[in-house]
């Protein structure tokens, strides 16, 4: 099983030939090699935009993927930002 949950881009400027924009999406996979089979993972793709099927994607855990959101998080807050959910 494979399903989407959200893509972008990011918001850095297009014009800057030394730093291309990057590609996210964010979804979910049970069919992880090594994970465990039937295992729920979230996976976090980022990959040079354009450039598809070039990127890495990240296998997280359920802890793993609250981790990643709680340095969200803890960022937005460092700026001044509500972190939302």
């Amino acid at each position: 099983m494979r399903r989407s949950i959200d893509d972008a881009i990011d918001d850095h400027p297009t014009s800057d030939p030394e730093r291309p924009a990057v590609s996210w999406a964010v979804g979910l996979s049970d069919d992880c090699d090594g994970c465990g089979v039937g295992e729920l993972r979230v996976l976090l793709t980022t990959e040079e935009h354009g450039r598809a099927g070039y990127g890495l994607v990240a296998h997280m855990a359920p802890v793993t993927a609250r981790r990643l959101r709680a340095a969200l998080g803890a960022a937005l807050r460092e700026i001044g930002e509500d972190p939302g959910i």
